[in-house]
């Protein structure tokens, strides 16, 4: 198809148009987005994306105009293409790790480097041995070695204990035989394994003298350095196309009787004394599962910005987009914005909240990591220390003997609700955005397609409820003996204790504090009712699944819940954000928390945490809250400060541009439109013309 003629250049969008309604959108607003941009994601931060992204969109390489057009093979070529030269500018410019991150997030879509940059030396870290450390890690980190995290099975995935994979050791070689013994034990959906691994970290059943010891982490060499052919007795590749995350080339692999050195035993944690064959285990076996506690604290940190995306591009649409008029409006007869129909409102802004919400969750989730890290390294003993500052959490009883309790407990909870809410919350978003959120170009089709697979892997979410009900059953008993640690969770659990047959009488409307009290009322209710059908009615563990992710559920909510409450409540928001942003703020906490109560209304009002007549003034605040928020939707998204190359969409423009920016994808951007085809039956011709120009890598 030729160029868009003249006349179809000189046509305009209808007024008002969407630069000047997004214009007038943040004219009515007096939130300092700068100041709340610099809050949420620090200064430096900012100023360091900015510098990376001005190299990105100068580099050809990282060019975005035909990602909507290509196919897999093209995207998984091109994605190599950007994965190379990301490394590159790594080691131009000396990016360190985190600005390397930043590099990633900005180019927004998985690359086949992914694993190997994440799992693969984070587990090595972790892990691994100073003596491993030289002789995996350091080749790794050059990329001489590119590596993947080998664990999940074509038979299983969030039962690790069931992995098929077999590692067993030769004492007459001090070698192990890493061996597939049936087809469901092929490793699959490893990322970065199908074309780009040249190793690979192999979760294997340890097997000495016949007895199996459980899945450990080996270092097992799967391709050639020099051809990148498979080694022998390996077979390996890329399981095909997926729902989405067809940047990555996720793969399958299989061992047959492969011989790896005993050095290849990851062995931090546990090891084979080579001469006389014993198994060592870990002082604390909880250790081993740190790689996977911070990647789940990952999650939980990432939940809040990647529904911020969706967010960001909804509203601001959905403040240019025009459908009907609104006969009982005052003032002009034109068109209304969408984002002025209350049911939009009902679902983009409790969203938006949401995203806020989740965010100041995972900063302290990641505060809670990094102090477990540093009292694991430095041996104190855990018990002894305040727990003034504790954040609420279900932990060990004696926090000493296992520091990564509590924080396990809490990543499950936490990683299967936050995913949850950002993967669910984003195909709303594209709802809401009508026909248009249907095509590739508003930028969250493909997003949300990329992120699904959080919602199951690092531990299927609702798999993960039923980890976080064994410790809060745990900590329950503990209450009722009197046995239990002084922490958040056995705090609540004792004041519910407390206060059960006087009633809760939370005043939820008028007090942030009550309304953080009854989401804690709660979860108590739930936990000593599961405790109830579970000690005394002797209710098997499946029986009571649904109630159990009922309760995680809950859990988590209240988490959430309190920590924007403390985020709010912090000297550093008081001195950092001027008095009406951190107004808008509080409303936003107060939309969040009474629009979750408002939908688990009924397991509020059956635990007495609150009337129906408090249930019925909720839904009044709700929409009140939703009224106070609707003038700052659009400098509140604009204060997640996604620049528009990071978001590549059309509807989620930040100059409002919407249709022009879809026709010129369209008409001037699709190859498709290079192309004029014979449609008529009788002729076995498809291509008449084409004029596409073949991209070269």
């Amino acid at each position: 198809m030729a160029p868009n003629p003249d006349w179809v250049k000189k046509l305009t969008v209808a007024a008002p148009k969407g630069s000047d309604l997004l214009t007038k959108e943040r004219a009515q607003s007096n939130i300092d987005v700068t100041q709340l941009s610099e809050y949420l994601l620090g200064k430096e931060q900012l100023a360091t994306r900015d510098q990376i992204l001005s190299i990105l969109v100068s580099d050809p390489v990282f060019d975005k105009s035909q990602n909507y057009f290509q196919g897999r093979q093209d995207r998984i070529e091109a994605s190599l293409a950007k994965a190379k030269r990301l490394r590159q500018l790594q080691i131009k410019h000396n990016w360190s790790e985190d600005q390397y991150h930043v590099a990633n997030d900005l180019l927004s879509e998985p690359t086949p480097y992914g694993l190997h940059a994440s799992m693969f030396l984070k587990t090595l870290r972790d892990q691994g041995t100073p003596e491993q450390h030289k002789l995996f890690l350091e080749k790794a980190e050059k990329y001489e070695i590119l590596g993947c995290y080998a664990q999940t099975e074509l038979g299983h995935g969030s039962n690790v204990r069931g992995l098929e994979t077999t590692a067993t050791w030769n004492q007459d070689d001090k070698t192990f035989t890493i061996h597939s013994p049936q087809l469901t034990s092929s490793k699959w959906w490893i990322g970065s394994l199908g074309k780009v691994a040249n190793h690979a970290v192999v979760m294997a059943q340890l097997i000495i003298n016949g007895k199996y010891y459980g899945p450990h982490p080996f270092v097992v060499p799967i391709r050639d350095m020099k051809t990148h052919e498979p080694l022998p007795n390996v077979q390996v590749g890329d399981i095909g196309p997926k729902f989405g995350y067809n940047t990555m080339d996720n793969g399958f692999l299989l061992f047959n009787h492969v011989k790896v050195p005993h050095v290849n035993m990851l062995a931090k944690f546990s090891r084979i004394n080579p001469e006389s064959g014993r198994y060592e285990k870990p002082a604390n076996p909880a250790m081993v599962y740190g790689t996977l506690t911070w990647v789940r604290s990952n999650i939980v940190l990432q939940s809040g910005s990647v529904l911020a995306r969706g967010v960001t591009i909804a509203t601001r649409y959905c403040a240019v987009r025009r459908q009907f008029q609104d006969l009982d409006a005052k003032g002009g007869v034109g068109e209304n914005q969408v984002l002025n129909y209350t049911m939009v409102q009902y679902r983009l802004l409790p969203l938006l909240a949401a995203t806020f919400a989740l965010h100041f969750t995972g900063r302290s989730m990641i505060n809670m990591y990094e102090e477990n890290q540093a009292r694991t390294k430095s041996k104190l003993d855990v018990g002894q220390l305040s727990d003034a500052n504790r954040r609420p959490g279900p932990e060990e009883l004696n926090p000493g003997t296992d520091l990564l309790a509590n924080l396990h407990a809490t990543s499950c909870a936490l990683k299967s609700y936050g995913s949850t809410v950002a993967g669910e919350g984003l195909e709303v978003c594209r709802r809401a955005c009508g026909g248009h959120g249907y095509s590739n170009f508003s930028g969250i089709g493909t997003w949300f397609a990329d992120y699904l697979p959080t919602l199951t892997w690092e531990g299927d979410n609702y798999m993960l409820t039923q980890q976080v009900c064994r410790y809060l059953l745990k900590t329950a008993r503990a209450v009722l003996t009197g046995k239990a640690g002084d922490n958040d969770t056995a705090r609540i659990l004792q004041a519910f204790l407390a206060r059960r047959d006087t009633g809760a009488a939370f005043d939820i409307l008028s007090s942030d504090e009550d309304l953080v009290n009854a989401f804690a009322w709660r979860v108590s209710y739930l936990t000593f009712e599961a405790l109830q059908h579970r000690d005394v009615d002797k209710q098997s563990w499946n029986s009571l699944l649904v109630d159990f992710n009922r309760l995680s559920t809950a859990f988590a909510q209240y988490m959430v819940v309190k920590s924007f409450y403390d985020a709010l409540g912090e000297d550093s928001a008081k001195s950092s954000l001027e008095r009406q942003t951190t107004s808008v703020l509080h409303k936003l906490f107060r939309l969040f928390a009474l629009h979750t109560l408002e939908k688990e209304a009924s397991e509020f009002f059956s635990s007495s945490a609150t009337t129906v007549r408090q249930i019925t003034l909720t839904r009044k605040a709700v929409m009140k809250l939703l009224e106070d928020v609707r003038p700052h939707a659009v400098r509140l998204v604009d204060s997640w400060s996604f620049p528009d190359w990071q978001l590549d969409s059309s509807l989620g423009r930040y100059d409002g541009n919407v249709y022009e920016d879809l026709f010129h994808r369209a008409s001037e951007l699709n190859p498709l439109n290079e192309v004029v085809w014979d449609p008529y039956p009788e002729s076995n011709v498809i291509i008449k013309k084409d004029e596409r120009v073949k991209s070269k890598l």
